[in-house]
């Protein structure tokens, strides 16, 4: 098996615990619309894709057109609600302080989102200068394009890259870049779901586990990645 020179890590539901959030406020606001969204459906529809790809959606299940503002006022409530109540996912700082492969994100948020994010939650010192977001790139997962350009841009082989996803479209996405791919189950919004993928990609839920299911990976003091939660 292939050296891992790349960990590409997703953002929402991966480093910071916040598509239950996300899901809150957009059930919310779409339901001042008289659109009947619930957990369900935003998890297998919307968790992973970025929000032209939702207002696409939404325009060709309920055939309403998201009214001027939604998407400003959306961002502007979801931000409120980041501000208070986001943080990493559990386990993961104490993974990062010990990560020797090198790393970035490649996310489907908007550049603004991300930055908000890993500024509220304290861990954009540890990214800075190695984001990526679907605003640069043409098609957006399940597309493979936004990893492909994430590896181009840091100078890795894709086949030497490892992705770290929880969404369905993400996973796919990995899949398509010929890139090994887990799936990160540990977020709020997965807990107790029946989780759909193919059968070879293997989840996890504790930061703790990462190294010992990609021992291609390099720890400080040869050690497997984080002291879990």
């Amino acid at each position: 098996m292939n050296e891992i020179d790349l960990v590409i890590f997703d953002c929402d539901g991966v480093l910071i615990d916040s598509e239950g959030l996300s899901a809150q406020v957009l059930i919310k606001a779409l339901a001042k619309l008289d659109i009947d969204v619930d957990i369900d459906y935003f998890c297998a529809n919307f968790v992973g894709r970025s929000f032209p790809t939702v207002a696409q959606d939404i325009r060709n299940r309920w055939n309403v057109a998201l009214p001027e503002g939604f998407e400003a006022s959306y961002r502007a409530d979801l931000l409120a609600e980041f501000e208070t109540h986001l943080h990493p996912t559990d386990g993961l700082e104490e993974m990062l302080t010990r990560l020797q492969t090198p790393w970035c994100v490649a996310t489907s948020s908007s550049p603004e989102r991300v930055s908000n994010s890993l500024r509220i939650t304290g861990l954009a010192h540890w990214f800075e200068g190695r984001v990526f977001t679907a605003s640069e790139v043409k098609n957006g997962k399940p597309a493979p394009d936004l990893f492909l350009h994430a590896a181009r841009k840091i100078g890795v082989d894709p086949a030497r890259c490892l992705v770290i996803e929880d969404s369905v479209p993400g996973v796919q996405a990995a899949l398509a870049a010929n890139m090994r791919v887990l799936r990160y189950t540990g977020g709020l919004h997965l807990r107790g779901r029946v989780l759909k993928h193919p059968d070879t990609v293997v989840t996890f839920d504790n930061w703790s586990e990462l190294g010992l299911l990609a021992p291609e990976m390099h720890f400080r003091d040869g050690g497997h990645g984080g002291q879990g939660r």
